[in-house]
This record gives structure tokens, sequence and C-alpha cells, in this order.
């Protein structure tokens, strides 16, 4: 793992950077949760999202939004619009890093599910997702129609700050779509920050990426 500077719209952005293996690993860039929640690219989830994907052979980005940690410029507090930008730069910078790569994916939690929505349907190369605890119940999601890829949606049933079934509903609707498919894994007794359980959102996380990756070989 290596700490790099990505340039940003609001000047330089701290990073941690994995190169995967071979000469066109697969890549991701992981999203953190909301800055003004004390959300940063080593909370608990996001880090261990870093570990699971490198583990899996992808180049694997994650890093702090503006105004967050070292990285400068302040959170502009435009539901996302400043944080879109900057995971925009960011997967630019993963790309040039990755030249000879194809397969894109994006991950995020909580505020950087939403982050990460945004920014498949902006970048047309992003083939996967991984939504954690995306904030149904508190952000309008209706900018996936259709929603361009298929993915994994992972959310605790004991999740006091996102409602359960609200994310249900969204993997649901999303399902309906054509030509994509979602996969919904609720995580039994799990919180907000899936205390204690983080290791089955790693098992969930390879064995659909695992699946994925197979199926597009």
């Amino acid at each position: 793992m290596h700490e790099v500077i990505i340039p940003g719209p609001e000047g330089r952005m701290e990073g941690r950077y994995s190169k995967g293996k071979g000469i066109s690993p697969p890549l991701v860039i992981l999203l953190h949760p909301h800055p003004i929640h004390g959300g940063n690219m080593n909370n608990k989830v996001i880090y261990n999202c870093f570990k699971t994907f490198t583990s899996l052979g992808f180049s694997v980005l994650r890093f702090n939004y503006r105004g967050v940690g070292n990285s400068e410029g302040i959170y502009s507090g435009d539901e996302g619009i400043g944080e879109m930008t900057d995971a925009a730069c960011a997967l630019d910078w993963l790309l040039l890093s990755n030249t000879e790569s194809t397969k894109v994916w994006v991950t995020g939690f909580s505020f950087g599910a939403f982050i990460g929505l945004n920014l498949l349907m902006r970048r047309p190369e992003i083939e996967g997702f991984i939504a954690i605890s995306p904030p149904a119940d508190k952000y309008d999601f209706s900018f996936l129609a259709p929603c361009p890829v298929s993915g994994l949606i992972i959310q605790g049933d004991k999740d006091d700050i996102v409602n359960e079934t609200d994310v249900a509903l969204f993997a649901n609707k999303l399902d309906s779509q054509r030509s994509i498919s979602i996969k919904y894994k609720k995580v039994k007794n799990a919180d907000h920050f899936f205390t204690n359980q983080l290791e089955t959102v790693n098992k969930e996380i390879k064995k659909y990426v695992f699946k994925r990756l197979e199926k597009d070989t």
C-alpha cells in the first residue's frame, strides 16, 4: 500500500493505493461516508473493502474528499456535487495509473454509496458496483433510471441510521430493470457500521466479485 497525492478540483487529495496483480488488473475506487459525520478513507468498512479487493488482485484506491484529513479544500454543502467531482478526479488518476486495465468497479459505504452510484451514471467504463448501506431513505436515487450496470447491495437489518426496508425496496426496484441484475444481501444483526460483522461483508464481496469476474472470463 502506498500513500498517493491526487490532483483534485479543489487542490491535492490524499489517498492510499495498492497496485493489482498482472499487467491489466481490475480496478476499484472506494468512497467513504459523509465528511460532516466524520467519514474518511480510514473508516473501518472502507478499510476492510480495501483489504478485500487487494486480496482479489484489484488495483485499489481509497482517498479523502475535499477538506477531509490532509485533502485540500472545504466541504461545500452541495448535496454531494463536490464529492462527485472529487471521485471523478480520483477515478481519472486510477485509470491513468493502470492504462492496460479495462474492468472498472466502484464501491461506496453510506454517503459514499450515493456518490458511487452517481459516478457510475457519468462514467461508462464502470461495469460493476457494490453499495453498502446506501441511504435510500435520505437521498433521491431516481437518477438510476435506468441503472446501466449490475451490482451488489449490502445492508444490515439492525441499522438505526439507514432504514433496511427502504434499502430493500430500492434494491428490488433496481433489480426489476431490464438488462441488469441486482443482488441484495441483508446481514442479520448488523448495525450501520457492521460492528462484529465486517467479515460477513468481506465474504459477500469476495463471493459476488469472484462470480462476476469468472463469468466475464
